[in-house]
């Protein structure tokens, strides 16, 4: 299937978890919470290949940071308050010397505690369940942080087996079936966005150690 980042079903999924989270925040304490979304960290050169070769590079970044900031707009039309945001990320490895995608979700809870935010949404919409990665770095070290610093954490869950999420799969893999027999075949994104190839354009995310053709690619 082509990549389903801006395809409503996950979006929409996505934007409602988010949504009804910040709600809860929000009725309960009467202020606004900020939205921190999450996603898995790769090496800076890895994010800088990223894309379809054709010089436009950090697609990686680019979507997840492109995604945050819809879902944070339609929950703040939605709830009728402005929301701020940010994406960070997480489970880091690698040796310290190699540069990889920052802030870290827990470096930048602390810098949130000291601009005064007391209230956080984490909504870890890089991931689509809730594995252990997600829990141990979530639910276990965002918290410890959280607790030590003094904000209240909301973390919000993955999409999962949401019912919304899971049509939009079934959506795009008839849309794969029919685009493989040669049909004309629609495919939806949310506005502003374009869709994603289903097969990779030469030279996509071109391997850094040795040259390979793309797995699903045109290569």
């Amino acid at each position: 299937m082509r990549q389903y980042w801006n395809h409503p079903g996950f979006s929409r999924a996505n934007a409602r978890i988010v949504t009804e989270g910040a709600r809860a925040l929000l009725d309960r304490t009467g202020q606004a919470p900020h939205l921190v979304f999450v996603t898995h960290s790769l090496p800076d050169a890895m994010d800088d290949t990223s894309g379809p070769g054709d010089d436009e590079g950090n697609l990686y970044s680019r979507q997840h940071a492109e995604l945050a900031a819809a879902i944070t707009a339609e929950a703040s039309a939605t709830l009728g308050t402005t929301l701020e945001h940010d994406l960070t990320y997480c489970s880091r490895s690698g040796p310290p010397s190699q540069p990889w995608l920052e802030p870290d979700v827990g470096d930048h809870l602390r810098v949130l505690a000291e601009r005064g935010v007391r209230h956080v949404v984490l909504a870890p919409i890089g991931f689509v369940s809730d594995h252990m990665e997600v829990v141990f770095d979530l639910d276990t070290e965002a918290v410890e942080v959280a607790e030590e610093v003094g904000i209240e954490l909301l973390r919000v869950p993955t999409v999962g087996t949401d019912t919304e999420f899971v049509l939009g799969l079934v959506d795009l893999a008839l849309e794969r079936a029919a685009e493989a027999r040669g049909e004309q075949v629609a495919q939806p994104t949310w506005p502003g966005t374009e869709p994603r190839p289903s097969v990779c354009r030469p030279g996509c995310c071109p391997n850094l150690r040795v040259s390979k053709p793309a797995a699903c690619g045109m290569d």
